[in-house]
């Protein structure tokens, strides 16, 4: 199973200067909980904009440059071969950017959508695509108002590929 997770905004902001554009703690923390124990895969400006390799994860960057080097990481040149890097692994998550997101959906290569929707618009420069919903089936969601911690409504949303 490949994922797709994400945090968007309802008019489908990402980010804005390879940075995220709100705080939502109970993202992260959600974030860190699907993911740990399984490949995540990354365009390079992703992991810069991170910074470092995350815990208890494998980290496989996508990127052109056949140079590129990051102590920890496995680096591939396309996300057909991040994925293959990956295989052995039930469960590989593709976490951004905007570039890698668009390329895994135009060319069929996720399964599952894992979003976190923000309920709020941002003012942005790196947007999600947006979802068909000829092509993805929402299979879940969970509602969550703003409180002390997170400043913003927020909903878990999963959706499969219809078949």
């Amino acid at each position: 199973m490949i994922t797709i997770i994400a945090a968007i905004a309802k008019n489908n902001a990402l980010g804005k200067d390879n940075d995220l554009i709100w705080h939502l703690p109970a993202d992260l923390k959600r974030f860190k909980k699907v993911t740990t124990g399984h490949h995540i895969l990354m365009g390079r400006n992703t992991f810069e904009s991170i910074g470092k390799p995350l815990p208890n994860r494998t980290t496989i960057i996508v990127t052109r440059n056949k140079n590129y080097f990051k102590d920890g990481c496995l680096i591939a040149n396309s996300l057909e071969d991040a994925i293959e890097l990956a295989k052995n692994d039930a469960e590989i998550y593709v976490i951004g950017g905007a570039e890698i997101y668009k390329y895994a959906i135009e060319n069929n290569l996720v399964d599952a959508l894992d979003i976190t929707l923000v309920h709020h618009e941002f003012e942005a420069d790196a947007f999600f695509p947006e979802i068909d919903t000829k092509i993805w089936k929402e299979v879940s969601r969970e509602d969550f108002k703003a409180d002390k911690k997170n400043n913003f409504d927020y909903s878990f949303v999963s959706y499969r590929k219809i078949n």
